[in-house]
């Protein structure tokens, strides 16, 4: 969409007079001071990321030259004069903007020689009228045309001109693009509504105690076989989001990217929200609809490399392939065919920071999911990499200009919203990655639980359940740094994608296809049925920060995700939600989903409990028992597939407790073996009276989980 043109170039190359000037004065200060002042100045601060881990002393050179890495380059592209996030403006610089009077498009190609822009308005013929004029003394192309030369809608492209070649390109900033139906290329569009957008929610604060997260791609979120829009998301789904108890819905694939197929992840214009779910507006409406509702809205942000097609992305825009890009080796990513950007160029951060505020300003979103900063951390991008100890996140293979860019990203967002969320999708486990920037950290406030997920795949897949132990399950689960929160999940879409499973097609396979009939159910089903609700309260109730789940993973979706390709025929049939199914009573499916809606109700009734301790009660990996408190919450497992337990018991506090939620029961595909009127009380033992604690005996049926609270009266 147009917006309005600021005159004001955001210089990507900020000037530096004015940190030199005040170096220059403080060191003329500095030098008439006695040497032994000087002696007794006091040390440096310590960071806090260093005194919150002692372990990360040895590193503590790279720590604190990562933090004034940062410290420097902001000075640099300030100046010192503004804050970073007015930097961040170049959306409103470049890009198609418009007026009362008239357009105005600007790009940055340095490499040109010549540009015209054609389209629809000039029948896609260069002329001189339509030719753009190199700003002096920059790398910047501008044209201005009266208001009347281009019509809302209108379809256009740059013809670039370089030494030794030339180029049709969408323009890098474009913030509207289109594919042609038949011919299927993509075009850019003028955009400029008669009506612009008007928010009904304008301020919106996001619920993080805790965050509840539904992932989720419009297109393939409805049950027909075809791409689904914004607005039958906004009318079909979102309703049952708000229902579920999920407050914030993360979306993929908004940025335009040409193959459908990427999962959103091959990106082309950074700017450009995907044309087919529908027009900026429907998106807008949808986030407007999901505030109103109390539910935040995140995006995933591709900013760890991008598609590699010149004719639609930034691959040669103006006959240098380096403009955005490392050069060399560096350039393309070897496992994602795609390319790399450099971010060690300002230009680049200019273009990068200013697409995380254009973002929240002009859509708001309320934060991003930042997608493969593992990639971006290494020049290995993390490949065929251990991580087995601290030293391996500082031995000089880092890339210290993404990890600065990463550290600058986060500055800006928060500048421009101060709650936003941002989380970091990384699997190698670099420390400081979720603690703040003033601490020494990298600035997110949450960073991916990638290890759960591959733990529950790995002993489904390679485990006996008689071998599952508890111990083990609960160190896992809570095995994270006490000074980052993270978002823990079972599975997100990366297990739903095709060549994987979900772990219901783990534990069920081919029988979903034949026994998910309620009356019907065979061994296998149960016992999938059963394990999977105790995975994910396992994973729900041990949560630091937040919990995720992608769409239909909480009914037990069958099958994978495959998005139409040459391979199958250019089918749709994978790439949708069967919502049929969890809505069909007849069938198992809405066991597991009424089940999730009752664990995310139990979770909001203890107050913050994301910040409350995880209190281990009791393990035994022979009784494959488990029971853990957190606050006024009991939570006790029994993953043993032939043993119930009668009068099990637990030191607990004295009193009375009560059942809230039970895995086992018949709502949920249980077998109801337990009574969950009956009020529990603790037995009397003098040697615990000291303690005001008690036994509290229960019979735990075998594949079961039980979540109690102890009743206010004493």
């Amino acid at each position: 969409m147009a917006t309005k043109s600021s005159e004001k170039k955001p210089a990507a190359k900020a000037s530096t007079k004015t940190t030199k000037a005040a170096a220059s004065k403080k060191t003329q200060k500095s030098s008439s001071k006695s040497e032994a002042a000087a002696v007794a100045a006091p040390q440096p601060k310590v960071l806090r990321l260093l005194k919150n881990d002692k372990w990360l002393e040895p590193f503590a050179a790279a720590i604190e030259g990562r933090h004034q890495h940062a410290v420097d380059k902001i000075a640099e592209l300030t100046g010192g004069q503004q804050k970073l996030s007015d930097f961040a403006s170049g959306h409103l610089y470049y890009g198609m903007h418009v007026t009362d009077e008239e357009w105005i498009l600007r790009e940055w190609a340095p490499n040109a020689t010549k540009i015209f822009l054609i389209g629809d308005f000039n029948k896609w013929e260069e002329k001189k009228s339509y030719q753009m004029k190199r700003v002096k003394g920059t790398g910047d192309w501008e044209i201005r045309l009266p208001r009347k030369a281009i019509k809302h809608g209108d379809l256009f492209k740059l013809k670039v001109y370089w030494e030794g070649g030339e180029g049709e390109r969408i323009p890098a900033w474009i913030n509207r693009v289109v594919q042609d139906d038949q011919t299927k290329i993509f075009s850019a569009q003028a955009w400029a509504p008669e009506t612009p957008y008007k928010w009904n929610v304008k301020r919106f604060k996001p619920n993080t105690s805790p965050l509840l997260i539904y992932e989720c791609h419009i297109g393939m979120a409805q049950d027909a076989e075809k791409v689904g829009t914004y607005t039958e998301f906004r009318e079909q789904v979102l309703p049952r989001i708000v229902k579920d108890g999920y407050n914030c819905i993360q979306i993929m694939a908004i940025q335009e990217h040409p193959y459908y197929g990427s999962f959103g992840y091959h990106v082309s214009s950074f700017f450009a929200p995907s044309s087919r779910f529908g027009t900026p507006e429907e998106l807008k409406t949808l986030i407007d609809a999901a505030h109103a509702q109390g539910v935040a809205v995140i995006m995933d942000i591709v900013h760890s490399h991008a598609v590699k097609n010149e004719n639609e992305g930034l691959g040669n825009f103006a006959g240098d392939p380096n403009q955005y890009f490392y050069e060399g080796g560096r350039r393309e990513h070897p496992a994602w065919d795609s390319l790399c950007f450099d971010y060690g160029k300002n230009e680049v951060l200019h273009f990068l920071l200013s697409n995380c505020k254009y973002w929240l300003e002009e859509f708001h979103f309320d934060g991003f999911r930042f997608d493969g900063v593992t990639s971006m951390l290494y020049y290995s991008h993390g490949l065929g990499e251990a991580f087995g100890s601290y030293a391996d996140y500082y031995n000089g293979h880092e890339d210290d200009n993404a990890i600065c860019y990463l550290t600058l990203a986060n500055e800006v967002i928060h500048q421009v919203n101060s709650n936003a969320i941002t989380i970091a999708e990384e699997v190698s486990g670099m420390p400081g990655l979720a603690a703040p920037f003033k601490d020494g950290g990298y600035g997110f406030d949450y960073r991916m639980a990638m290890n759960i997920p591959d733990y529950w795949i790995k002993i489904i897949k390679e485990l006996r359940d008689e071998d599952w132990k508890p111990s083990s399950m609960f160190w896992e689960v809570t095995n994270r740094r006490a000074d980052e929160k993270t978002i823990s999940y079972c599975e997100s879409h990366d297990q739903a994608l095709v060549g994987d499973k979900t772990i219901i097609f783990r534990l069920i396979d081919a029988d979903m296809y034949w026994h998910f009939k309620k009356g019907d159910e065979n061994y296998n089903v149960e016992r999938g049925i059963a394990l999977h609700k105790m995975i994910r309260l396992l994973t729900a109730s041990t949560i630091n920060g937040g919990y995720l789940n992608f769409m239909g993973n909480e009914f037990g979706h069958p099958e994978w995700i495959d998005f139409p390709r040459e391979g199958n025929g250019w089918s749709y049939k994978y790439a949708r939600r069967q919502w049929n199914l969890v809505d069909n009573h007849e069938l198992c499916f809405h066991y597991l989903g009424d089940f999730d809606q009752a664990m995310l109700r139990v979770l909001k009734m203890q107050k913050d409990i994301q910040k409350t301790p995880v209190q281990e009660i009791w393990h035994n990996d022979g009784d494959q028992v488990l029971a853990y408190q957190r606050g006024d919450l009991l939570f006790v497992f029994n993953f043993s597939y032939n043993r119930s337990y009668t009068g099990y018991g637990f030191m607990v506090r004295q009193g009375a407790y009560n059942v809230l939620l039970n895995t086992d029961n018949v709502a949920f595909g249980g077998h109801g073996l337990n009574d969950d009127s009956v009020r529990h009380f603790t037995n009397y033992d003098p040697m615990l009276e000291r303690d005001n604690k008690g036994w509290l005996k229960l019979y735990l049926p075998a594949r079961s989980a039980v979540v109690l609270t102890r009743t206010k009266e004493d």
